[in-house]
């Protein structure tokens, strides 16, 4: 489990994520946790698991790398989730999806999710570059990946979402801006 000052991200274990694409239920996935409002964001065709459950089934040890419940530590509340979009590249570089549900965004949340996991990330050495792709039309989410310092490197076409601005930033630069923040 990753925790940050509100917020706990508990990892989906690669059998509970295979589980719940199967069947299509959270209920056993969530079995002897606490969670007050399990939902199913990650269940319909659109969410994470319809790509990450491929790549779990081809290869179980890329599953670290992928879903995780955002959960408030106060309420056990599931307010979103988050999936590396894959295990580090060559070049080492890895790209997250975030979703925060709609009745808590706009309080920090995203904000927090993110520097949790990409702090997990750089402590691991093959990562050597964070990156998050938005829609150009989704300004709360440009402002909140600039705020970080990641710069901008060019847009993508996905074959789902369309067009996607590409931001990326490298592990050094990171770590130090981490630190600068730390100090303050």
């Amino acid at each position: 489990m990753i925790s940050t000052p509100r917020l706990d991200l508990h990892h989906l274990r690669g059998d509970h994520l295979l589980e719940i694409f199967q069947t299509r239920s959270d209920i056993s996935a969530l079995d002897g946790v606490d969670f007050s409002n399990p939902y199913r964001v990650l269940i319909d065709f659109q969410g994470p698991l319809a790509w990450r459950a491929p790549q779990v089934m081809a290869d179980p040890t890329v599953n670290k790398w992928f879903v995780r419940w955002i959960v408030l530590r106060e309420s056990k509340e599931i307010i979103g989730s988050a999936s590396f979009h894959g295990a580090p590249d060559k070049d080492g570089m890895v790209e997250i999806g975030l979703g925060i549900e709609p009745d808590f965004q706009r309080k920090g949340y995203a904000r927090e999710s993110l520097l949790g996991l990409w702090d997990w990330a750089v402590s691991h050495p093959e990562v050597q570059v964070l990156r998050y792709t938005v829609s150009p039309d989704n300004a709360p989410s440009i402002a909140l990946v600039k705020s970080f310092g990641f710069r901008y490197q060019g847009q993508q076409l996905d074959e789902i979402d369309g067009p996607e601005d590409v931001f990326e930033m490298g592990r050094e630069e990171f770590l130090a801006t981490r630190r600068g923040r730390d100090e303050q």
